[in-house]
């Protein structure tokens, strides 16, 4: 089967830039209509423009993703809008660069906050959708950080550690009721998340030395994994941790 969405549905959260944005546009691209949302909407206009361009409908709005009333205001409005939820993208995320040693409470709990506990919150609402449904699929944006501890991303490790547990916990959850739930793990990917260690030549070269491949991925190398998790050419797949990241976990 070839991977393909068309007249599927799609929400993409942190979809202004980088990641988000480029599997929305993927999304778009292959066939499906796309929901998207981040902390502020005027960067997500550009983004839904983009989509229309592609012959899809789009709708977008700000969002708390820490706050379960933005995020089930922002899933009825996208229920609403389009009467159904066929794929979910958990893929907003923040770090905060330091030892764990030094890292403030709240720091701590910002990053589990975004990263974790909103992938928690968007799977339990859209998931209830979905259950109606009979069918929908999640995919969780983890990282390699997940499974290599690294200095400076030590909070950051362990949340996209909890996405990979919540991962295998709703798939067998959900399987029962037509709902697929995989993750994407990539390695660094070059965007302005992680500009501050690609911009640095010094960093740059230490983590590209472990990298076989010997270079960062770009956005558009996640999108056809996210199209393939997506589509009915992955449907005997849930659970799964895909790593990609140009060999360096090899």
């Amino acid at each position: 089967m070839e991977p393909d969405l068309s007249g599927k549905t799609a929400l993409v959260t942190g979809a202004s830039r980088g990641i988000g944005k480029a599997i929305a546009l993927g999304f778009a691209g292959a066939g499906a209509d796309v929901a998207i949302c981040s902390r502020k909407s005027e960067n997500l206009e550009p983004v839904a423009a983009e989509v229309q361009k592609l012959g899809r409908t789009s709708f977008y709005a700000a969002a708390d993703v820490t706050k379960r009333e933005d995020i089930e205001r922002f899933v009825s409005q996208t229920l609403e809008k389009f009467g159904r939820v066929d794929i979910l993208v958990n893929n907003v995320a923040r770090n905060i660069m330091s030892p764990i040693m030094n890292l403030r409470e709240d720091g701590w709990d910002k990053i589990i906050l975004t990263n974790l506990k909103s992938y928690f919150l968007f799977s339990q609402a859209v998931g209830q959708i979905m259950m109606g449904q009979g069918s929908g699929v999640i995919i969780n944006l983890s990282s390699t950080a997940a499974q290599s501890a690294a200095p400076l991303l030590g909070a950051y490790s362990v949340s996209k550690a909890g996405v990979d547990m919540l991962t295998r916990v709703l798939a067998k959850e959900l399987a029962g009721v037509g709902i697929r739930v995989n993750a994407i793990s990539p390695g660094m990917v070059e965007t302005s998340f992680s500009q501050a260690i690609w911009s640095s030549p010094e960093m740059l070269a230490e983590v590209v030395r472990d990298i076989p491949l010997g270079r960062l991925a770009t956005t558009e190398e996640i999108v056809g994994l996210a199209i393939f998790l997506g589509s009915d050419a992955s449907s005997y797949m849930t659970g799964s941790i895909i790593n990609i990241d140009g060999g360096s976990m090899t």
